[in-house]
């Protein structure tokens, strides 16, 4: 699926995406997703805790690589502020890259974006911690 090199790359990613915004991003692969990518999202978001940054800023980049399902869903504090259709964007790089194969870059160009995007909303404090793990997980 990935590389331990594609996984780095991407920790590596986040952590510069993180480098602009208050956000929290966080990357989550399945294999499989029998029912609706949102409803999986959700449970994986509520899993890995990313409800309990202060502002509630956290967004979830959710990928079932087999079963070619992706959901982006972003905390309460990011929807209170952004037109529904904010992550539209960010899922077409991530679509786009996989179609051709390239499933890492098109990770990276997604969190990237999604750093860009939150900084506009949540921009990086002088005081800034970094709350969530920039690790990949994986189910």
């Amino acid at each position: 699926m990935l590389a331990e090199s594609e996984k780095k790359a991407i920790s590596e990613a986040i952590h510069n995406a993180e480098l602009l915004t208050s956000g929290e991003i966080r990357v989550h692969v399945d294999n499989e997703c029998s029912g609706e990518p949102i409803k999986r999202a959700i449970e994986v978001f509520e899993s890995l805790g990313m409800h309990a940054t202060a502002e509630r800023s956290g967004v979830l980049i959710y990928i079932a690589f087999d079963s070619h399902k992706l959901a982006i869903i972003g905390d309460k504090g990011i929807n209170e502020k952004v037109p529904h259709n904010f992550w539209d964007s960010t899922r077409d790089h991530l679509i786009n890259h996989f179609k051709r194969g390239e499933y890492a870059k098109g990770i990276i160009a997604a969190v990237s974006e999604a750093g860009e995007q939150l900084s506009e909303h949540f921009p990086r404090k002088e005081d800034d911690t970094n709350e969530l793990s920039n690790e990949v997980t994986f189910s």
